[in-house]
């Protein structure tokens, strides 16, 4: 099994988890005289189940993700860590740099001339720029992490 079907299937799994709750907590109780939509205690051993294979599986993806090289990072761990901190980076710089521009809220048109002016305290076009070069390195490293999954194989 490659690492991409490994992820679909824990993603799957993770879905079932949530369904399998949700029809847990609306079958729990029920009104005396009449009978549960669906048997809660059947519905539990099914979820231990889903978990008990959810837990195998992140167990291998986790393993394989530790193991596999990745482009000039050393494994595919280190290029997942560098990709969310890559997202965060670039959300700051494009937050950063529309407060600046005077985007959101507070915006204001001065009326007068005698109303203050608002001033940007941060290089507007350089933030731009390095918000620009933040997601550029982010797709090409996204686009490295996606190659690494279809081709890795699953570790057990």
């Amino acid at each position: 099994m490659k690492l991409g079907e490994a992820l679909a299937d824990r993603a799957d799994a993770v879905r079932r988890v949530e369904q399998l709750r949700t029809r847990i907590t609306g079958s729990a109780r029920y009104q005396e005289g009449e009978l549960p939509s669906e048997d809660a205690g059947a519905l539990l051993i099914e979820l231990d189940e889903v978990l008990d294979g959810l837990e195998t599986l992140i167990r291998r993806i986790n393993r394989t993700n530790a193991t596999v090289p990745v482009g000039d990072l050393s494994t595919l761990t280190d290029a997942l860590a560098r990709r969310d901190v890559l997202r965060l980076r670039h959300a700051a710089i494009t937050s950063s740099a529309d407060a600046a521009a005077g985007g959101g809220r507070g915006q204001y048109a001065r009326q007068l001339r005698s109303e203050l002016k608002m001033l940007a305290a941060l290089p507007v076009a350089e933030l731009r720029g390095r918000a620009d070069q933040l997601a550029r390195e982010l797709r090409e490293l996204e686009v490295q992490i996606q190659r690494t999954n279809w081709e890795a194989d699953l570790l057990d």
